[in-house]
């Protein structure tokens, strides 16, 4: 959809100024004091994530299958910032993961579901496995772990454009730990490989997993993407449909439209700032058939990153509600008002209470 100013429901110069409103986004005036806003935990970020998946909740749809149908679910893991997320939404078809060049941009396990007439292929999209600092960094490295024993198919992402690193290592040490499915290591990136590193990067990434299938993949441009969705399809077991054929993904569009504010803010701001962020929404109100008006929080942990998040005017906080409303409006399909805010919640990522408000729980 196009990117519209709204007409009629825009503020004068003045209330403007008066209220700090900057364009389509609020950023609440910044007084030097942290806000003791009481939190609503029915609207938290993360309220309808789930800690992976769960067959019977999901439930097998009654729906006929043709003989031979194959589906279940496929673990996508790998460190973080090796493309994971753009190779799921490649094959969703739609952006389901957000993205950035920022690493650990996915802090959940997010289902991708790509159903043809004798697939139903339920990518789970994990975050980077790493060496964790925070409590938040412990339940993303937990969330991808515990998808490994679960799967029907593991397929370990890496990037062949670098050599391994000690979180690839570490991962083949899983895999050769926990992994009961088939796995299928997709050296993405070759787009970008240096030729005279290829062989060697290629060798190195291949004795992590002896006993691997393989594929030298490019998930940004689509190099061999067909070829490798054969390999996973030829691995999953026959089943029935796990989702209906025209569902893409789990999350609610509340809880999309809040990583994607969130992804605009990784894309805008740098240093600390990006891993300090977290969105909620706080209001959605669907004021016509053609109009919603959502009003989110976005929250870090100090004073200084909410200066850096409003910027000199208001300025930044502008840019990433633009950025943001426009992906929201593609996603939705119909007009957004959205009002953003920025507040502080000291080290949420560090404290169990803000982390389980934010959505982030332990099972």
């Amino acid at each position: 959809m196009d990117d519209k100013t709204l007409k009629g429901i825009s503020q004068t110069d003045d209330e403007a100024e008066d209220e700090h409103w900057v364009g389509e986004t609020e950023a609440d005036e910044w007084d030097g004091e942290d806000e003791d806003d009481e939190w609503d935990d029915e609207s938290d970020e993360g309220e309808d994530d789930a800690e992976g998946w769960d067959e019977a909740a999901v439930g097998l749809l009654p729906i006929e299958v043709p003989q031979g149908f194959r589906s279940g679910y496929v673990a996508v893991i790998g460190r973080p910032n090796v493309g994971k997320s753009t190779l799921v939404n490649a094959y969703v078809g739609q952006k389901v993961a957000i993205v950035s060049p920022k690493p650990q941009t996915t802090r959940r396990r997010i289902l991708g579901v790509r159903t043809e007439p004798m697939t139903q292929i339920v990518f789970v999209d994990t975050p980077g496995i790493h060496q964790p600092h925070t409590r938040l960094g412990e339940f993303m490295v937990e969330a991808a772990v515990t998808s490994i024993p679960d799967a029907d198919v593991i397929l370990f992402v890496v990037d062949v454009s670098d050599r391994p690193r000690d979180d690839d290592r570490h991962i083949g040490q899983l895999l050769a730990q926990q992994a009961k499915a088939p796995v299928i290591i997709a050296l993405n990136k070759a787009d970008v490989v240096k030729p005279q590193h290829l062989q060697q990067n290629f060798d190195a990434y291949l004795a992590l997993a002896p006993e691997a299938d393989y594929m030298l993949v490019s998930a940004q441009r689509g190099d061999n993407l067909d070829k490798l969705l054969d390999l996973v399809s030829a691995r999953l077991p026959e089943g029935p449909l796990y989702f209906p054929p025209d569902q893409v993904t789990d999350q609610s569009e509340q809880a999309m439209v809040a990583e994607l504010v969130r992804e605009a803010a990784l894309h805008l701001t740098e240093a600390e700032v990006p891993h300090s962020v977290a969105v909620a929404i706080e209001e959605w109100v669907e004021r016509s058939a053609r109009l919603t008006y959502i009003d989110a929080a976005i929250y870090v942990e100090r004073q200084s990153q909410k200066a850096i998040v409003v910027g000199k005017r208001g300025a930044m906080i502008k840019q990433i509600g633009a950025q943001a409303r426009r992906e929201i409006e593609a996603l939705l399909e119909r007009q957004v008002f959205l009002e953003l805010r920025v507040k502080v919640r000291e080290e949420w990522r560090r404290n169990p209470t803000q982390l389980r408000r934010f959505g982030f729980t332990e099972e």
